[in-house]
C-alpha cells in the first residue's frame, strides 16, 4: 500500500548530522524496538492537522504504526490538538491502546504575514498496543472478511 512505499522511501533517507557525517538509518521495517530517533522525528510519528484528512484516516493509521511498530506518537500544533486528544481516546476506548507518555509544549512559530514569531501550543502522545491489540484487530479483520462476502 502506498503508506508502507512512503514509510520505506523515508526510511532509506540518510540524516547528516551538523558535521556532515551520516546518522544512523532506522531499522528496517518488522525489527524489534522503536529505533533511533533523528533528530524529533521518529518513524512513528504521526503529524496530525485537523484541516487535511478526516479523523477516522488518522484512527486507522494509528493502529496500522501500531502493528507494524509497536507503538504510536501522535502530534499537533494549535487546532489540531483536540483531533489528536479525539483519536487517543478512540484507540484507548476501544481497547486498542495504552497512554504511554503525554508531551505538551509551546513552539515559536514565525509568521512573516504578522511580521514577528508567536507561541503555538503542542502535543505529543505516545500510545502503545493494549494486550489485547492483536486479538481485537484480528477479530476486526474477520468481520470485514465477513462483510465483503455478503456484500
Amino acid at each position: 500500500m502506498a503508506v508502507e512505499e512512503i514509510t520505506e522511501g523515508v526510511r532509506a533517507l540518510k540524516v547528516e548530522d551538523g558535521e556532515g557525517a551520516a546518522a544512523p538509518a532506522a531499522p528496517a521495517a518488522g525489527a524489534a524496538g522503536e529505533g533511533p530517533r533523528r533528530g524529533n522525528n521518529s518513524s512513528n510519528r504521526i503529524q496530525v492537522s485537523n484541516t487535511k484528512k478526516p479523523l477516522f484516516f488518522y484512527v486507522n493509521l494509528a493502529k496500522r504504526y501500531m502493528q507494524q511498530h509497536g507503538d504510536v506518537e501522535l502530534s499537533a500544533l494549535g487546532m489540531a490538538i483536540a483531533t489528536v486528544v479525539t483519536v487517543a481516546e478512540i484507540l484507548k476506548n476501544n481497547g486498542l491502546a495504552v497512554e504511554k507518555k503525554i508531551r505538551t509544549s509551546t513552539m515559536e512559530i514565525n509568521d512573516e504575514s504578522r511580521g514577528r514569531p508567536f507561541q503555538k501550543a503542542k502535543i505529543e502522545i505516545e500510545l502503545g498496543k493494549s494486550d489485547k491489540f492483536d486479538e481485537l484487530m484480528a477479530s476486526a479483520a474477520e468481520d470485514a472478511e465477513e462483510g465483503e462476502e455478503e456484500a
